[in-house]
């Protein structure tokens, strides 16, 4: 009989996820194939292998069959998918602009993204791909990775440099559905 695994925050450390997994499957032996593992979210960013976790994730399903796979939507992962526009539209007379009015006086401090098609994105994409003023993070001791969320070894882990629009098109069709997915599942819990 299969157990439950939950697995949290990644943030595009491929060597780590491998050793969790391999210790996993090492310690958990026939029970491994048939557990239930549930993703926690947090994809992206930080870490350098943000293409590669994902690559990771979405093979399971068919590397292991007998398994339940669940991934969840960290807001990381939901910055990423903003970034690339896989929110689904908002809902009757609101805009995307109308996510980031309220937060306006931090666009210059947290260096929003404004390239081209910003005016339509939500305010999370405009973060994550920004570029923060203030380089250091008081609250963890070390430098900011480009934006508030880390994003730039995301954006490296693609080919691109941070805060390069380039990024929408470089991300793998796969990707984009695997974060589309997670979006779409979280909108869902969000509208019941």
């Amino acid at each position: 009989m299969g157990v439950t695994i939950c697995i949290g925050d990644i943030h595009g450390y491929i060597h780590k996820l491998e050793r969790v997994w391999m210790n996993l499957e090492h310690e958990l032996r026939e029970s491994f194939d048939d557990s239930t593992v549930i993703f926690l979210g947090d994809y992206c960013d930080r870490g350098p292998d943000t293409a590669k976790v994902i690559d990771f994730l979405v093979s399971l399903p068919e590397r292991y069959p007998s398994q339940k796979h669940v991934f969840l939507c960290g807001n990381h992962d939901f910055a990423f998918a903003a970034f690339l526009r896989l929110l689904p539209p908002p809902p009757d007379g609101f805009s995307l602009f109308d996510t980031w009015k309220e937060y306006q006086k931090n666009e210059e401090r947290e260096g929003w993204w404004s390239g081209e098609g910003y005016e339509e994105m939500h305010i999370q994409g405009r973060r994550w791909a920004g570029n923060i003023r203030d380089r250091y993070n008081v609250k963890k001791g070390i430098d900011f990775k480009g934006s508030i969320y880390d994003a730039a070894p995301t954006f490296e882990s693609y080919g691109v440099p941070h805060g390069d629009g380039g990024l929408m098109k470089a991300v793998p069709e796969k990707h984009r559905k695997f974060l589309q997915d997670l979006v779409r599942k979280l909108t869902l819990v969000i509208q019941r």
